[in-house]
């Protein structure tokens, strides 16, 4: 069975994305910091379609990843090269993005979240053999990340590779994943967990308070600040995750929500800057700013409204690439079937007393 309450954080974290790209308010990224958490149940996801699967587990991934990406390359990448971006083979990169793809100026802008895909798809690659690491010394592999990054922070590695920087800001949440599937979160004790976690967030926290970023508190602009306090919000959510719950389906409407915001996240992740970008000259024109609540309430309606138009249209890519049968929109009811080994993949991840599999993640 399908563990509800991550599919819950995951719904959350979509949606926590998209208000803050319209509102830019800093304070959600204190709240639920999204995207360590997106990062720790794709890599709960991948430990355990490894152990399921092996190596061949990488190219399941990158099938689920790479035709969303591809349907937005094949709008917006001719678009840009009407509009002054030069076609030279860097392009190329719209179709495995193992580095920044090209963009021009207001590509740049609508298609910011390619990064999540780009660090996304850097883990992937990197995880039989980060698995393989964990499995003989969790503790030194989950703190390599964490040591890396303090390393780049306090100046003694100062200029170091976009790919180096993101692995010490994200990896840690994606190996926090790896020890979720293991069950490793689960089996501490209360007395282990909490304190640690509140050591994490009181480093974190202090780290943040003596190091805003242009946006203030911002954790986008704190790096180190960011991985500390949001491995602290990790080890409570998933460390303390309820086996269950049932009550997310209680509501046949909010269920519903819940399970469209995980078949479609990466479609509403790809899509909904843009719409973002497309919305702002309202600002100038009606003057909504963003001490405007009721203006910027408008905009996010606004904002999903769009992304669910889109999601109708083109979100049955997500399930082709899953290759599931295509739905309008996902949650219906369906005639009860042998369960597809795509299906078993997607299932909720084992906790110690009951083995379940957890499902897929994406999200800033």
């Amino acid at each position: 069975m399908r563990n509800r309450y991550l599919d819950l954080l995951r719904a959350l974290a979509i949606v926590r994305v998209v208000v803050y790209h319209v509102t830019g308010w800093a304070s959600l990224t204190l709240l639920f910091p999204a995207m360590s958490v997106m990062f720790a149940l794709a890599g709960s996801l991948m430990a355990a379609s490894l152990l399921r699967s092996g190596p061949t587990a990488v190219g399941r991934r990158l099938r689920r990843l790479l035709p969303s990406l591809w349907l937005v390359a094949a709008v917006f990448v001719p678009a840009m090269l009407l509009t002054g971006l030069p076609f030279t083979p860097a392009v190329l990169l719209w179709l495995f993005p193992v580095a920044d793809p090209p963009a021009n100026y207001w590509g740049a802008l609508a298609l910011s979240p390619i990064w999540y895909l780009r660090d996304y798809l850097w883990f992937v690659l990197a995880s039989p053999v980060a698995l393989w690491l964990f499995r003989r010394f969790p503790l030194p592999t989950l703190l390599a990340p964490y040591c890396l990054l303090l390393v780049i922070e306090v100046g003694i590695y100062p200029e170091p590779p976009v790919v180096l920087r993101e692995f010490g800001l994200y990896f840690g949440a994606w190996l926090l994943g790896f020890a979720h599937q293991r069950g490793m979160l689960r089996r501490l004790s209360a007395w282990i967990l909490l304190p640690t976690a509140l050591a994490l967030a009181a480093l974190g926290g202090a780290w943040i308070l003596t190091h805003q970023g242009p946006r203030g508190y911002d954790l986008n602009d704190i790096p180190l600040g960011n991985a500390l306090w949001s491995a602290a919000f990790i080890l409570v959510a998933l460390g303390r995750a309820p086996a269950a719950a049932a009550w997310v389906d209680r509501s046949a409407l909010f269920g519903r929500a819940v399970t469209v915001l995980n078949r479609r996240a990466l479609t509403v992740y790809l899509w909904h800057m843009a719409f973002v970008v497309a919305l702002t000259p309202l600002v100038d024109v009606v003057g909504w700013s963003h001490q405007d609540l009721l203006g910027l309430a408008i905009r996010v309606v606004l904002v999903f409204l769009l992304v669910g138009l889109v999601t109708a249209i083109v979100g049955w890519v997500e399930d082709v690439a899953a290759r599931r049968p295509p739905e309008l929109i996902p949650g219906g009811r369906r005639p009860a079937s042998r369960p597809t080994p795509e299906a078993v993949e997607r299932r909720a991840e084992p906790v110690p007393a009951q083995r379940g599999r957890d499902g897929e993640v994406i999200a800033r």
